[in-house]
């Protein structure tokens, strides 16, 4: 494994980091994580020299800092570094800051926290945390040994991101959403050499865009089949990353062995300019194609669930951007029929828009929605584009 350093924190950290976002779970409920098979990758993890674990308070209905307090039992917790958030559009008064860091605490089974998030900072809740005071308690809570490092994930403009990034002086890391399609999307690759200018460690989200980016997408397999370097479309993302030296460390959520294994095995060997020239021209040569393929921006991070009227929004999304990214309507018709309830449908969608302030990605749920079902809801073949 290989090791970064981590910002002025000085700490050092894992470059493959374990996102807790999407475990294995049960009967495909979210909210049921299968704590054995879960359990096993985490020590798979750890036995691979994994350090760093991110999940969150919200993350698998409330149930994943649970599951990572489980399974590092038996000594384990020394091994690693735990990073949770602060879900901050669930604080009401400033109260509510200790409160919501003493259950994590619980949830966790520890006395204290390696790197404690702001979650989700955008527009809104950057004022709210001024506000509330919010930031004088996470001084407090750094003064008793509750946390040990102060940072924040973010989810809006770049415009916000520099206003957070200088509105306070004791940031030590961020997470922002970044990967070779969303090179200029929210805080981007401006926001991450600006936070490394600052001394601040960096941690990637989204490194894959939910997943998609590690699958074999067919406009994609000219450009990997003539690179002269042949790695998968995992590694191809995750490498062009840690290429980066302002890059501290990569979130994956992964879900099998098989995928920790390959991860692990790529930040082994994908040091920063390691890459060639060529290599970063394939690179480019992908997003620009990519771009075109996937119409809705969404990475599936539940955060507009549950809707008020039962609609899977990411599920819909995610079946629908594959019709596109993968050129077979007629599958994603089939998989919306049957993997997607009747009572969860696109088209059970009333278009209140209770979601759209819940999107990190600002994406218009309740536009889409209709269209969404329009197009996989048909029986008859769809010949117009998606």
């Amino acid at each position: 494994m290989q090791y970064r350093n981590f910002g002025k924190t000085n700490e050092k950290v894992s470059a493959l980091g374990f996102g807790l976002m999407r475990l294995p779970v049960i009967d495909g409920d979210n909210s049921k994580i299968d704590q054995d098979a879960t359990t096993r990758l985490i020590h798979q993890a750890i036995e691979g020299g994994v350090t760093y674990f991110d999940t969150a308070y919200v993350y698998h209905d409330q149930t994943s800092e649970t599951a990572l307090g489980i399974a590092l039992q038996g000594g384990l917790r020394d091994k690693v570094m735990i990073a949770t958030k602060l879900p901050l559009w669930m604080l009401n008064e400033t109260a509510d800051f200790d409160r919501y860091l003493d259950e994590q605490l619980k949830r966790l089974q520890t006395d204290h926290i390696d790197f404690y998030l702001m979650h989700s900072f955008d527009s809104v809740t950057w004022p709210k945390t001024k506000k509330l005071h919010l930031l004088d308690r996470a001084e407090a809570a750094l003064a008793n040994g509750r946390i040990r490092h102060l940072g924040f994930s973010f989810h809006d403009t770049l415009d916000v991101f520099k206003d957070i990034l200088n509105g306070y002086d004791k940031w030590e890391f961020c997470q922002i959403q970044y990967n070779y399609v969303d090179y200029d999307f929210q805080a981007g690759n401006t926001g991450l050499k600006m936070a490394a200018d600052k001394g601040l460690g960096v941690v990637i989200m989204e490194p894959l865009r939910g997943g998609r980016l590690a699958n074999d997408i067919p406009a994609l397999r000219p450009i990997w089949n003539n690179a002269e370097v042949k790695r998968s479309p995992a590694a191809w993302s995750l490498s062009w990353l840690w290429n980066q030296p302002e890059v501290s460390v990569i979130l994956s959520g992964m879900n099998t062995s098989e995928q920790l294994a390959e991860n692990m095995a790529t930040a082994s060997s994908s040091l920063p300019g390691s890459m060639s020239t060529r290599d970063l021209e394939v690179v480019a040569d992908a997003a620009k194609t990519i771009k075109g393929l996937s119409p809705i921006p969404c990475t599936a991070c539940r955060y507009c669930m549950p809707c008020p009227n039962d609609v899977d929004i990411p599920g819909n999304f995610a079946i629908y951007n594959d019709a596109r990214m993968f050129d077979d309507l007629g599958k994603s018709k089939f998989e919306y029929r049957n993997w997607i309830r009747d009572e969860n449908k696109a088209s059970q969608c009333i278009e209140c828009g209770e979601c759209l302030s819940k999107c990190p990605q600002h994406i218009e749920i309740s536009s889409w929605m209709p269209h969404v079902a329009e197009v996989l809801g048909q029986d008859k073949p769809y010949v117009t584009s998606l």
